[in-house]
């Protein structure tokens, strides 16, 4: 079992920055990759990104050169710097373990004024 926790999210305008954090606990050696899903107002959720146990990274494309995913050793804690913030990215931010199954937090909603 793997608890997840995530913080940080509010209101900023846009071109602004949040950094989101995601504090993890339990079973945190059978952790495999760990993601940031968002999921805005009637859209689906989906992955903004990855990270795995050796730091590999993957982003969508949305974000792209805008948002770092980076983690403390050995799963800790693992943060989403946002730069540059758009309106669309409004929406509530999930932290997501992958550990022999889906682990998810209870989300924290980022939105971005224009």
């Amino acid at each position: 079992q793997v608890q997840l926790v995530e913080s940080g999210g509010g209101l900023v305008q846009a071109g602004g920055s949040l950094r989101l954090s995601c504090a993890a606990s339990g079973r945190l050696f059978t952790i495999y990759a760990m993601r940031w899903y968002r999921q805005a107002p009637g859209e689906e959720r989906e992955m903004v990104a990855r990270i795995t146990r050796d730091d590999t990274t993957n982003y969508a494309d949305s974000v792209k050169g805008r948002f770092t995913i980076s983690k403390n050793n050995p799963w800790n804690t693992i943060y989403l710097q946002m730069n540059n913030l758009k309106p669309e990215d409004t929406a509530i931010y999930y932290c997501n373990a992958y550990a022999m199954g889906d682990y998810w937090g209870q989300g924290t909603q980022v939105t971005v004024s224009s």
